[in-house]
């Protein structure tokens, strides 16, 4: 049963991988385009988005499924945020087809990510003991290593 429950949250962490993708791509346009550069909100949206999967890159790369998805939980609101305030401006923003498609793919990405986690917590939430509950549990490293990561990469 443990081990079952481990397979699902390596497939939990490769979904949300997945999405994780649209955001970068959404974020490497919005960090190359005009407006980000005379918009200091418009770029803090490409920098929330690059900081949520910053986070995670470290524990995608060593396999750690429960680290990575008690990160992504635990980072989740602020990219929500982000999302959030660059679909309600975009059309101020810019009315382009690829800002309008930029914030539908952002959406899009942001919302398959938040059902995941939901799914996660939910199921997190009906096991009585074991893997589940240590899922959502804070660890006291976790910031620190995340700070570590944060120094190691300046590509915001």
């Amino acid at each position: 049963m443990e081990s079952e429950f481990a397979n699902q949250q390596i497939a939990w962490m490769h979904q949300i991988d997945q999405c994780l993708s649209h955001v970068w791509m959404v974020r490497a346009f919005l960090k190359h385009s005009d407006e980000a550069a005379e918009d200091d909100e418009l770029a803090e949206v490409h920098r929330a988005l690059y900081d949520y999967m910053l986070a995670l890159g470290p524990s995608l790369d060593r396999g750690e499924a429960t680290r990575y998805l008690r990160i992504a939980q635990k980072k989740f609101s602020k990219l929500r945020k982000s999302m959030e305030w660059f679909v309600e401006f975009q059309p101020e923003i810019s009315g382009h087809m690829n800002f309008r498609m930029a914030a539908k793919s952002l959406q899009l990405a942001v919302g398959q990510i938040e059902r995941l986690l939901e799914e996660i917590a939910q199921r997190s939430a009906n096991s009585s003991s074991g893997p589940a509950e240590s899922l959502l549990e804070e660890e006291e490293t976790e910031d620190a290593d995340e700070n570590a990561t944060n120094l190691e990469f300046g590509d915001r």
